[in-house]
């Protein structure tokens, strides 16, 4: 396969939003339920979450916790800066951070999904995570101001977009500049083919949407940020068909670490 042949076909746009909003609706409502990917405290703690934090989160978040890696050992945030989460979920990020943050923080997690933005609402009411903002929208037109956060963190959600580029750009836009991306994802080490890139239902479940991490790095400073940390995270999808596509086309889990100049 010529890994440097663009894909002439494309996802459907309307059907990924439907099938990623229903399956991220379940996730909300239904943690208990078998997924392509695991949740919750287990693999928080095997993708290294310090239990000492994860004690101070509601739990019924951390339930709901489909993210694939760590990454604030990367991001390190400080008392009363200011972070957008793109893809907040049911809130244990954005709960995570608020730790870090402090009151004098503010915590802003940005998701498109009706059930997840009313889970992560209550639990942030119930717990006084007052820091913490929930806002409707997509990653890829943030409602933020230009040049107004220190820290742009996801987690699992960048390779649900297939506007890619605008989500990296959208990052670098609200960042001030010296500001952080600090981000976990799924990347692949070989393009996957269109059979895979074009179906909605595997971009749902974390894997269609993968890109090559060659490519997938140069959208990160295409948008004028500059990488400067990379590392695997110790994640692996449960399902069969999950496993089988991450053993044949390299499909793994990294954190990265980029700067805005």
């Amino acid at each position: 396969m010529n890994t440097i042949l663009k894909n002439k076909k494309k996802v459907d746009q309307q059907d990924l939003e439907i099938r990623v909003k229903d399956m991220y609706k379940k996730v909300a409502l239904e943690p208990e339920v078998e997924y392509h990917f695991e949740m919750g405290r287990k693999l928080a703690e095997r993708v290294h979450y310090p239990p000492s934090t994860l004690d101070i989160i509601p739990s019924q978040a951390i339930e709901s916790f489909s993210g694939v890696g760590y990454y604030f050992d990367l991001a390190q945030l400080e008392k009363g800066e200011v972070v957008v989460e793109l893809g907040s979920g049911s809130g244990m990020d954005a709960f995570f951070a608020a730790t870090k943050v402090g009151k004098a923080g503010e915590v802003i997690g940005i998701d498109m999904t009706d059930e997840q933005l009313e889970k992560s609402s209550r639990l942030r009411d119930e717990f006084d995570f007052s820091q913490v903002i929930f806002r409707k929208s997509y990653i890829e037109e943030l409602p933020v101001m230009s040049s107004s956060v220190d820290v742009v963190i996801s987690n699992g959600v960048i390779n649900l977009s297939s506007e890619k580029a605008k989500v990296f750009n959208e990052a670098a836009r609200v960042l001030k500049a010296g500001g952080r991306l600090a981000i976990s994802d799924i990347v692949t080490e070989i393009k996957l083919p269109e059979n895979i890139t074009c179906n909605a239902t595997l971009w749902a479940a974390c894997i269609g949407g993968a890109m090559q991490i060659d490519g997938y790095r140069q959208l990160i400073e295409d948008a004028g940020l500059e990488i400067v940390k990379v590392k695997e995270n110790p994640y692996a999808f449960i399902s069969d068909s999950a496993q089988g596509a991450t053993k044949e086309f390299g499909i793994k889990s990294v954190s990265i670490l980029a700067i805005k100049n």
